[in-house]
Order: structure tokens, then C-alpha cells, then sequence
């Protein structure tokens, strides 16, 4: 491969090499790859606002296959051979109730660094893009909805962090993800080449300043320093990717959804963000997804009045039957995209579900209960054998399940977050 000025980082002095060469030509890359077997998928989605404890997680005294799915699960049970229900999982530094996504997928200690009140970590969706996205148009794409905050979501744009502990942005309606996606726009093609180059510019014009900056500062300025650069890099990176696939025009599916025409919200808003989720992945267009779920408007799509936060604090009473239909909607949901996974077929025969990993769940187990996150995956991707109730040691960190997926597919993460190793029940 001929490296040209794009491959580095210029200073005054030199020049930084980007990380991972091997996968600067991605074009060449995912011709090499489409050959092969389907690729792996991970898929991890959350809601906000846990879930109806009493009738949402299955009896605690029977695991293995024999087990019954409870009210909330029951919508599922069509696939309960291909589902795991899990229990016991808990992130032990969660320490705000209604945060229920901030660090869903990082297990990070929030107050890991002293003096801060706020610390985050990488996600697991994004360990897994850094192997599984080399090949694809789109590294990851994250989804989310509008008024994340309403819906039970803490701080961040996403489910998504970086490497830096950074949140990454999420495309929070259907019409923007179909657009990203499927749409290739009207800007000529020599205007996005020129709308590049001027970026990376830019980039190096910083590189420069940071240079000079960078002479005679302490430790603690110089780790800012630092990870100021380091997200230069991430920038350039993606800038490189984006060229490279700037000339090659995005495929669209034929079963590929009809454009949104207007706002879409709630259950309708989740079921088409599903189905673009399917889209996406029978062009190859990314293979990581994490979907940051709306619970306010799927309240009032099926006429609840209550808001999110009220239902979640509920009793015995209209608030807890709300917060029951809430959980059979979103049952009914998921149920629905496994039944698209399972009818999609790749190019070799084989089911699209077989090579998927999905995770489903949240952060928070029901009102301000933050241990016992209600968690539900499926998918034969990572090689988990299904049609179980695993209850495991209390307080088992829900982090280990994302080692485990992510080990699953093939990726070889050492730890994340709060890890102590993998869920090797997942696997008998």
C-alpha cells in the first residue's frame, strides 16, 4: 500500500502514524472479508427506567430450561428457545438511579478520577467496532431518541463512549438514521472532496499549535495534552475512512423501509428503528449498533398519561399497570425484530439472526433498585447457548457479559470496565 501524507499526523518536527495500517485501504478490506463466511454482529439496546420487578423477571428458584416467562417476558415466548434471561448482573458504580445509560455499557467507576465528580470509560460497542467495523462504511452507528433524559437516559449523546471516556454521538429519530444510512445526498462529489481536505487542514494546523503548547508543561497538563491529541487522531481516522468511501455509493436494500415522511414516535418510533437496524445489516453498511430507547413517548403512544419518572415510581395502582404495558410493548418489540432477524437471510442461506449478538436490558432494575439488571440477550453469534434462566452469583458485574459477547464474536478483550472475567454458564 502506498502511504500518502493522509496516513499521518504532520507536525513541525515530524510525523504521527495513525494506529491500525493494516485497515487504512477499508475498501480492499471488506472486499477480502465479503467473501468469507457472514460477518459477526453485535447489537446492544437499552431503555430507560428499569422494568416491573414483580412480574418482569422470572422465579429466582427455577433456572435451566424448565423455567416460565413471567407477564413482562411473555410476548418473547414464541422465541424462548433462543433467549437467555439473566439475573444477578449489577454494575456496582452505578450510583445514580436514573442514569440508566451512562455507563450501561462501560461498568466505569465515576469517581475513578480524584478531585472529578465524573469519569467514564470505553463501551463495549465500541471495543467491538474497533475490530468488527474495519470493514464497513460505518464503523458503528448509534442510536438514540429525542429528550433522552425523559426516557430515563443519563448523561451522554448515545450508549456509545470512546476510548477517552467520551460520549459519541447518536442519531436520535428514524428519519436522521435513514438518511445516514441510506441516503447518498445532493452535494457533488468534488465539493465533499474539497470539504475533506479543508478538515484536515484544519487538523494539521492544530497538530502545529499543539506542538508548541506542548513544550515545558507539568504531568497533569501534559495527560490533557494528551488526550487532546489522541482525539485529534480519532478524528483524522474517521476523516480517512470517510474518504475512502466517499466515491462508492450507499446500497439500499430491497426491503429497505419506505422513507419516514414525518415525526415518528414511541412504539412505531422503536419498530422502525428496528427495521432499519435489519436494513443496515443486509448491506454490511456497519455491524455494531447500540439503540438508546425512548419510554416517554412509547407511554404515550399507547395512551398512557403518567410521565416516565412517575410511572417508574410506581405502586399498586394505575402507575404499576402502566409500567406492566410498558414492559409487554417493549417485549412485543423485541420479540418483532428477533422474528426479522431469524426471516433475513445472508448471502450463504443462513438465518441474519445466527450471526448476531443482542443484548437487551437496562442499567436499573425498577424504581431506584440498581442491582439485578433485567437483562435478556439472544442471537447465535456469540456462540451462547440459549433457551436458559441463568441466575447467577449475586452482584455479578454486568460487565462481564460484555467481555463474554465480545470474546464471543471474536473479539479478545482482556477486561472492560469493572470486569472480573467471563460468564462461562453462557457457554455449557
Amino acid at each position: 500500500m502506498n502511504l500518502s501524507r493522509r496516513h499521518f499526523l504532520r507536525g513541525s518536527s515530524g510525523a504521527l502514524a495513525l494506529p491500525a495500517l493494516e485497515s487504512l485501504d477499508w475498501k480492499k478490506f471488506a472486499s477480502a472479508a465479503s467473501v468469507d463466511r457472514p460477518a459477526k454482529r453485535m447489537v446492544f439496546l437499552s431503555f430507560g427506567w428499569g422494568v416491573t420487578r414483580d412480574d418482569w423477571f422470572p422465579d429466582k428458584s427455577i433456572s435451566g430450561t424448565d423455567y416460565e416467562l413471567p407477564a413482562g417476558l411473555k410476548p418473547l415466548q414464541r422465541h424462548k428457545e433462543d433467549i437467555t434471561v439473566l439475573q444477578n448482573l449489577s454494575n456496582q458504580f452505578s450510583s445514580e438511579a436514573h442514569w440508566g445509560s451512562t455507563f450501561y455499557l462501560t461498568g466505569a467507576n465515576r469517581y475513578a478520577e480524584p478531585g472529578k465528580s465524573f469519569h467514564n470509560s470505553v463501551s463495549a460497542d465500541q471495543v467491538a467496532a474497533e475490530k468488527l467495523g474495519l470493514a464497513t462504511r460505518f464503523t458503528s452507528v448509534q442510536l438514540g431518541c429525542k429528550g433522552a433524559e425523559n426516557s430515563g437516559h443519563g448523561p451522554g449523546l448515545s450508549l456509545a463512549w470512546n476510548r477517552q471516556g467520551k460520549p459519541v454521538a447518536g442519531l436520535d429519530n428514524p428519519v436522521a438514521a435513514y438518511h445516514k444510512l441510506f441516503s447518498d445526498g445532493k452535494t457533488p462529489l468534488a465539493e465533499r472532496q474539497f470539504m475533506l481536505q479543508k478538515q484536515r487542514s484544519v487538523l494539521d494546523a492544530v497538530m502545529e499549535d499543539a506542538k508548541d503548547v506542548g513544550r515545558g508543561l507539568g504531568s497533569n497538563d501534559a495527560d490533557k495534552l494528551g488526550e487532546y491529541l489522541q482525539s485529534v487522531r480519532d478524528i483524522e481516522t474517521r476523516l480517512l475512512k470517510e474518504e475512502q468511501w466517499l466515491d462508492v455509493p450507499k446500497t439500499r436494500p430491497t426491503t429497505l423501509p419506505e422513507e419516514p415522511q414525518g415525526p415518528v414516535a414511541g412504539y412505531e418510533e422503536i419498530k422502525l428503528m428496528y427495521d432499519l437496524m435489519i436494513a443496515a445489516m443486509q448491506v454490511d453498511a456497519t455491524r455494531v449498533f447500540t439503540y438508546r430507547q425512548p419510554v416517554e413517548s412509547l407511554l404515550k403512544s399507547f395512551g398512557a398519561t403518567i410521565t416516565g419518572h412517575n410511572m417508574s415510581h410506581y405502586t399498586n395502582g394505575d402507575r404499576k399497570i402502566v409500567s406492566q404495558t410498558r414492559d409487554q410493548k417493549q417485549s412485543e418489540l423485541l420479540a418483532y425484530f428477533i422474528d426479522r432477524l431469524k426471516q433475513t437471510k445472508e448471502s450463504d442461506g443462513s438465518r441474519l439472526f445466527d450471526h448476531v449478538a443482542m443484548s437487551y436490558g437496562s442499567n436499573i432494575n425498577s424504581i431506584h433498585y440498581l442491582t439485578n439488571c433485567p437483562t435478556v440477550i439472544t442471537g447465535g453469534g456469540a456462540g451462547v447457548a440459549h433457551g436458559r434462566h441463568l441466575v447467577l452469583d449475586s452482584g455479578t458485574p454486568l460487565a462481564n457479559l460484555w467481555l463474554s459477547l465480545l470474546r464471543g464474536v471474536g473479539v479478545d478483550a482482556a477486561s472492560l470496565g469493572d470486569s472480573s472475567g467471563v460468564i462461562k454458564e453462557l457457554f455449557v
